[in-house]
């Protein structure tokens, strides 16, 4: 196989021969072929290279002489079938470009007549088309003290669960200061917004304060829709970055170099921290990860930066982070429900009312600790106090006037009611609703109510006037004093019942004149006759 003999050993080659060492000799020494080694002597004494003269002659004119009349068959280096390739450069460099193998690019080669070696071919598409070669990038500058962290997300490996009482598969959130390369792994067995915002909570703790910008990778619970301009954040995250002060700045889809500090660091967690440690349990992998992370990954010589990472990052970086958190975050539910015909909506199993006559609209809901939030094309529309599963948080003004004090069972609404018709009719009520469960009268007392609509506030006041006189407390008794207390009245005589809205018949006509007789046919009365 050919090898190019470097300018220095050439050099080396003559120096030998100049100190009358033979051919044989030098070709052993240098691990040359003799005949190599001769071509080479016999070029340098065409050079003008005398063996009885010093080696001050191994100049650099005479080396690049000797060099230049060895190679002149090989003025690039190269050999003929590298000089083929070259008049095939555009086709070679078209077909790699469609990302076709090279195996076959040296078969269609073959079919235009270009016969070379698959090693040749392969020398020329690496060293001259960047065939297998990684795509240049640019090292960024570390940035400001305190100012950046990236953070990925990896695999790590089984651990004991303790709620399903079997090994599951453990993540870790992996976060790296840009300057510094202080690592935090924070296990977790869930991919969700809770999780991570949990995770960020503990690199907060771990490092004694917040990071300005962080970095993170396009993860589910971050970033819903990734794009390199304008990325579409979750907004549980995004209320939460903006609860803690730091911007996110996601690295783009398939761009490791994004965030290429934390990078390496996930697989590095996995090899030398977790790997080959027997845990007895998930909490136990949790701290074990915090302090390999803290005096073990911490306390090891940096490859890039030459120090010790934790060192690094208390020296110059810890002094220029935002404050700690002083309280932990309260993570809240985002929901979106749809308003029930009861004008309910439900809310991690509990019930809250919504205003106005919006049955069958979606709101949305943000619901925390404390407060729920109900909020309809981004008008806030009620805020009601949390309530445990189960639970029910329903505002009387939420509900129509006809029905708001059936649905709140407001008893004291209905006695006031009542007592606005009448002395008497309000006591009646009183008395109607008296006892240790007074929502099982209601009904009663809207009976009464509905009497006073039929008959008229004054003969009802009357009629309960009597029967509480009598101590007679039922309202079916009063209906029927009010029904015979007009048995004689004629129909035309009968005071009209009171209404709040008047109706403009097109017809009166008597009641008689509808009377029938008794086999069944109208009576021959005429309407003088019946009105006199």
């Amino acid at each position: 196989m050919f090898r190019e003999v470097s300018v220095v050993e050439v050099r080396e080659v003559l120096r030998l021969w100049l100190r009358k060492y033979s051919l044989h000799e030098v070709a052993r020494m240098l691990a040359l072929d003799r005949k190599t080694v001769r071509r080479y002597v016999q070029a340098a004494i065409h050079a003008g290279l005398d063996q009885r003269g010093d080696e001050d002659q191994l100049g650099d004119e005479l080396l690049g002489a000797v060099v230049g009349e060895i190679r002149t068959g090989r003025p690039t280096g190269h050999g003929e079938g590298w000089q083929r390739l070259e008049g095939e450069r555009a086709f070679i460099a078209e077909r790699i470009g469609k990302q076709l193998h090279l195996i076959k690019i040296h078969e269609l080669l073959v079919r235009r007549g270009v016969i070379v070696p698959y090693r040749t071919l392969h020398r020329f598409a690496v060293g001259e088309l960047g065939f297998g070669r990684g795509r240049a990038t640019v090292r960024l500058a570390d940035g400001e003290p305190g100012t950046e962290v990236q953070v990925d997300f990896g695999r790590m490996g089984l651990v004991p669960d303790p709620r399903s009482e079997r090994r599951r598969v453990a993540h870790g959130l992996v976060f790296t200061p840009v300057l510094s390369r202080h690592l935090f792994c924070w296990l977790t067995l869930e991919e969700t917004t809770a999780a991570v915002i949990e995770g960020f909570e503990e690199a907060w703790t771990y490092y004694g304060g917040i990071f300005r910008v962080a970095i993170p990778d396009n993860l589910t619970p971050v970033v819903i829709t990734a794009d390199p301009i304008a990325p579409r954040f979750n907004v549980a995250f995004l209320e939460y970055a903006q609860a803690r002060g730091f911007v996110i700045d996601p690295a783009r889809v398939r761009r490791p170099t994004d965030k290429g500090r934390v990078e390496r660091q996930v697989p590095y967690c996995r090899g030398s921290g977790f790997a080959g440690e027997d845990f007895t349990s998930f909490e136990r992998a949790r701290e074990w990860m915090i302090h390999w992370a803290r005096d073990i990954a911490g306390e090891r010589i940096h490859g890039t930066t030459g120090r010790r990472p934790r060192e690094h990052f208390e020296q110059e970086e810890k002094a220029h982070l935002l404050p700690p958190p002083a309280f932990r975050y309260d993570l809240p539910v985002y929901a979106s429900a749809k308003v029930a015909r009861d004008r309910h909506i439900e809310v991690a199993k509990a019930l809250y009312s919504v205003p106005g006559e919006r049955i069958g609209a979606h709101v949305d809901v943000r619901a925390d600790r404390e407060l729920v939030r109900i909020s309809l094309r981004g008008q806030l529309l009620k805020v009601h106090p949390r309530q445990p599963a189960g639970g029910r948080s329903s505002d009387p003004a939420d509900l129509p006037e006809g029905v708001r004090a059936y649905a709140m069972r407001d008893t004291e609404h209905l006695r006031r009611a009542a007592a606005g018709h009448g002395e008497a009719i309000g006591t009646y009520a009183a008395r109607l609703l008296e006892g240790p469960l007074p929502w099982t009268k209601m009904r009663q007392v809207y009976r009464l109510l509905g009497l006073v609509r039929r008959y008229g506030a004054g003969r009802v006041n009357t009629a309960c006037e009597r029967a509480l006189a009598l101590d007679v407390v039922d309202v079916t008794r009063i209906a029927r004093m009010l029904e015979r207390a007009l048995e004689g009245v004629p129909e035309g005589q009968r005071a009209p019942r009171p209404t709040g809205r008047v109706v403009q018949l097109r017809f009166a006509r008597s009641a008689i004149e509808f009377s029938l007789t008794r086999d069944g046919g109208p009576t021959t009365t005429t309407t003088e006759e019946a009105s006199t």
